[in-house]
């Protein structure tokens, strides 16, 4: 089953229906599957064939939809990045994907352009407007090419790629294939919001990652996806476009969204009472934030549990069970939820023995959910997923109840923001300034972010440099969320008896006090009894 047949279906029951709206554009059901299957036939027309990989660097619009849409319906892989990613980085992920097609906004040609050498393997750039060296956006709604109906794919097909931060600290394209989207929309739809035809769900969090991927079972039941506009987070925009449009559902929020949304929220300003459910996901939340966000916004807050490997989709709790636990003061309350309906997830010993509730190992993951695999890269494939199990990388505990509580990460990635960042990317920027001996990179506690980046650098003897030429350096290099938000310095890093810098031991100094290594985890983070 091809999954644009979803979409198919949706315009089929409600053409009228507005399916994208995004400021005075407005899309409706039957518009959007059209622009679907015309953009899908023009990228074969192209010269692209059933399998081939079509990148996008895109702001949110209805522009990213009408791509993903219109890969589905071509039989294409689709490979979303992040916009805010710096060219360089872009460029490893177009490539490494063997993209024969980048589609991108205006606001990228110049360091497109800049670094076009690293962007060879690329046949075909389009821009949403009139670029240098790229046709523009229109070519891909020529109504000739337009396909009749969507190809016919095999469920073991990939459709997608989703470029996620492992052990070598370069991105790893995690293959989705037309069965494990199903999933994520049907797992959706049944454990944490089950949206209805005409809902409105509004989208203020990147659609080239969890937002764009909720869009999913919106579009698949027929709802309204509103576009939120404005290009940064801003609270008081958001909630006045839910009271306008009757926002119905936040499809889905990082933990530092909404802590920005109640140090801004006034209560009776503004009317949120359509509100039934907003989701959120990509780091752990504080128990004092979430219990203040249930005070602030009502019985709405659906958490979930997964990762690019198995997305969306490993454990959940939907906003009921998280309101009656809030109100009843259980500390499940600070747990990942349960495991999902159709997925099987334990935690184990390094032999993948299975452990007892309230012992801690690693989280592991099966089920139609779990990728194909890393694209192009069987070593790291056969690392991930051994014995017939995803390994997650977590360090968790179940209670006694089934519900899973994250306590570590095995690998050292931090999530700040809602944003994975891997020290080891990092580290090999800052290295590369010249006044730069040595480096360790790893997260440390921050109420706002969850985890802020922090740098300790060991400089070249002779030799000094700033904190803000450090964080400078790093920005004209990678992305602005992966820069650390503060830099200190030591006379020498202390090294093990193998020569590697004792990370663990420094990052230790900076953790005193708080009890957990997930997002900040301090004196409010719930941990299993006897963990």
């Amino acid at each position: 089953m091809n999954t644009c047949i979803f979409l198919q279906k949706a315009a089929r029951q409600n053409p009228a229906t507005l399916a994208l709206i995004h400021g005075d554009e407005q899309i409706t059901y039957d518009e959007f599957y059209q622009r679907a299957l015309t953009i899908g036939g023009n990228l074969l027309a192209l010269g692209l064939k059933a399998g081939d990989r079509v990148a996008f660097c895109l702001a949110n619009s209805p522009r990213i939809l009408e791509t993903i849409y219109g890969c589905f319906a071509a039989g294409l892989v689709v490979v979303p990045t992040n916009a805010r990613l710096h060219a360089k980085e872009i460029a490893y992920i177009v490539g490494n994907s063997g993209a024969k097609v980048l589609i991108h906004g205006a606001e990228f040609q110049d360091g497109i352009v800049e670094h076009i050498g690293d962007f060879a393997g690329v046949s075909h750039r389009i821009c949403l407007t009139s670029a240098t060296g790229a046709a523009t956006y229109e070519t891909l709604l020529d109504p000739a090419a337009r396909l009749a109906v969507p190809v016919e794919v095999a469920e073991t097909d990939p459709c997608w790629l989703f470029y996620t931060s492992g052990t070598t600290g370069r991105p790893k394209g995690a293959t989705w294939t037309h069965r494990t989207v199903r999933v994520v929309i049907m797992n959706y739809l049944a454990d944490l919001h089950n949206i209805q035809p005409g809902e409105v769900v509004v989208h203020a969090a990147p659609m080239s990652h969890g937002s764009g991927i909720i869009a999913l079972p919106a579009v698949a039941r027929g709802a309204t996806n509103v576009i939120f506009e404005n290009k940064s987070f801003e609270p008081k925009e958001l909630f006045a476009l839910i009271e306008r449009m009757r926002v119905s559902h936040i499809a889905f929020l990082a933990p530092t969204q909404i802590i920005k949304m109640l140090e801004e929220f006034e209560p009776g300003k503004y009317d949120l009472s359509s509100l039934r459910a907003i989701c959120f996901g990509g780091a752990p939340i504080y128990v004092e934030h979430l219990r203040n966000a249930i005070k602030a916004f009502g019985p709405v807050f659906t958490q979930l549990y997964g990762q690019g490997e198995s997305p969306i989709t490993i454990t959940g709790m939907n906003a009921a069970v998280t309101a009656r636990m809030a109100a009843a003061n259980d500390p499940r309350i600070g747990s990942t939820g349960t495991i999902r309906t159709d997925v099987e997830a334990r935690v184990v010993d390094a032999n993948d023995q299975e452990l007892p509730p309230g012992q801690a190992g690693e989280v592991v993951v099966r089920g139609d959910i779990v990728m194909a695999g890393y694209w192009n890269n069987p070593e790291a494939t056969a690392e991930a997923m051994r014995n017939g199990w995803l390994h997650t990388g977590d360090i968790g505990a179940f209670d006694e109840n089934g519900y899973l509580f994250l306590l570590d990460r095995a690998k050292d990635m931090i999530i700040s923001g809602g944003n994975n960042v891997y020290p080891r990317e990092v580290e090999e920027v800052i290295v590369a300034h010249p006044a730069v001996a040595n480096v360790v990179v790893f997260g440390i506690p921050d109420a706002y972010w969850g985890e802020a980046v922090h740098a300790v650098v060991e400089c070249q003897p002779g030799m000094t440099v700033t904190a803000e030429e450090i964080i400078k350096h790093c920005g004209n290099n990678m992305a602005g969320y992966k820069k650390p938000k503060a830099v200190d310095f030591m006379e020498k890093l202390p090294v093990s008896g193998y020569g590697k810098v004792m990370r663990k031991e420094i990052r230790e100094t900076y953790w005193v006090g708080h009890e957990g290594r997930i997002g900040g985890g301090g004196p409010t983070q719930q941990s299993v009894k006897g963990v």
